[in-house]
């Protein structure tokens, strides 16, 4: 039997991790990678895990995440790597303002419930029957 401790032992869930720990990085170059962004944003501290978003092809949005060990390595990120060049790009890097985890749900939100017809919560109310 192995005495090697479980991976998932020495990296916490990202849904444990807090949202301080995290940042929110944008512009970034079709070309980079998530291994990339990892790369770059080391500058800045410990990094548990970069990624980057895809839409359904595959091919990148442009913008993703990046989970620091600490909201103090976290905020060296924002300070140090805001507006650096990562590929062809300047990319931004501030924190992230969403809880959960990536874009799913995101779509469409602010513009009110589903069946408001665009016109926001007043119209619900009686005033368009």
């Amino acid at each position: 039997s192995s005495t090697a401790p479980n991976c998932q032992e020495l990296v916490p869930p990202l849904a444990k991790m807090s949202i301080d720990s995290r940042v929110y990085v944008g512009n970034i170059d079709w070309k980079i990678t998530s291994e990339d962004l990892k790369e770059h944003m080391k500058s800045a501290g410990d990094v548990v895990r970069a990624e980057i978003f895809t839409d359904g092809t595959g091919r990148s949005k442009g913008v993703g995440l990046v989970y620091f060990d600490s909201p103090e390595d976290a905020n060296a990120a924002i300070a140090k790597l805001n507006d650096s060049m990562l590929g062809e790009r300047m990319i931004f890097v501030r924190e992230d303002r969403k809880e959960g985890k990536g874009f799913k749900g995101e779509k469409g939100e602010g513009k009110g419930k589903k069946g408001d017809k665009g016109y926001g919560k007043s119209y619900d109310k009686g005033y368009d029957k």
